[in-house]
């Protein structure tokens, strides 16, 4: 029974992904050898006996102890390791994601995305950046609190990720102001992203006596001149601003 659940222990083990944590490796090892010894002690027990020679020197309750203790102190090791690793993760977790609504920050947003950027000028392919902003955000607070601003902003960031792609990137950029980047998207994806997240939006329930404001947005393409994130997000509030002027609740998507 002890080798069967080790066994078990160290299959699920090893087929954690390397990104979970490095520690794992060490534990499945340590529990490999645990199931591999009691296995090997089964078969001498059967085989032999507990008096048989082979059982008594080699895999008596003495060396089960000793080969316990030497397997839990690996244990030890591994686990306060793999805390270490818990909690470096969290740290960045936290240094990466917006508090409130758990999207990427304004600066994780911008490295990411310029990496992205990146691959992407390497690869010849396109993306498109989208700026959107809530409309008449500051009437919704002064109305109704800061209270029902924050869970606009909550329910405008899961209509963001309900509507997107897992290879996009999505942040806060500040305040209600949100930035998404689409790899390999054209202006007529992003226009139909932005629709679905709006409508996701309209969807959303709201808390009473409360109606989720509408949103405006800007949208840049990578194939403008000095396509950069920067430079896109300049190009983004720029059509983001025009979109505002014609009424709000619309996307516009920039041409110079």
């Amino acid at each position: 029974m002890m080798s069967l659940g080790m066994g078990l222990a160290t299959v699920e083990l090893w087929r954690l992904k390397p990104s979970v944590s490095q520690a794992h490796r060490s534990l499945a090892l340590a529990a490999g050898v645990l199931a591999s010894f009691f296995f090997c002690r089964g078969i001498a027990y059967v085989v032999e006996g507990p008096d048989g020679p082979d059982f008594g020197t080699y895999l008596s309750s003495a060396t089960t102890s000793v080969v316990t203790i030497v397997l839990l102190v690996t244990v030890s090791f591994s686990m306060t390791a793999l805390s270490n690793e818990q909690l470096i993760n969290g740290l960045n977790e936290r240094a990466t994601r917006d508090g409130l609504t758990g999207l990427l920050n304004r600066t994780a947003f911008m490295e990411l995305a310029t990496q992205e950027m990146s691959r992407l000028h390497s690869a010849g392919s396109i993306c498109t950046l989208i700026l959107a902003d809530l409309d008449h955000f500051k009437a919704l607070n002064d109305s109704h609190g800061h209270a029902a601003g924050d869970t606009a902003i909550q329910a405008f960031a899961a209509a963001c990720q309900a509507s997107v792609r897992h290879t996009d990137l999505v942040g806060r950029y500040g305040g209600e102001e949100f930035t998404i980047l689409l790899p390999g998207a054209d202006l007529e994806s992003a226009e139909i992203i932005a629709n679905e997240i709006s409508r996701r939006l309209a969807s959303a329930e709201p808390p009473d006596g409360v109606t989720f404001p509408t949103v405006s947005y800007g949208i840049a393409p990578s194939t403008l001149a000095n396509a950069e994130v920067a430079h896109m997000i300049v190009a983004a509030d720029k059509a983001l601003y025009q979109a505002k002027s014609l009424g709000r609740n619309r996307a516009v998507c920039a041409t110079a």
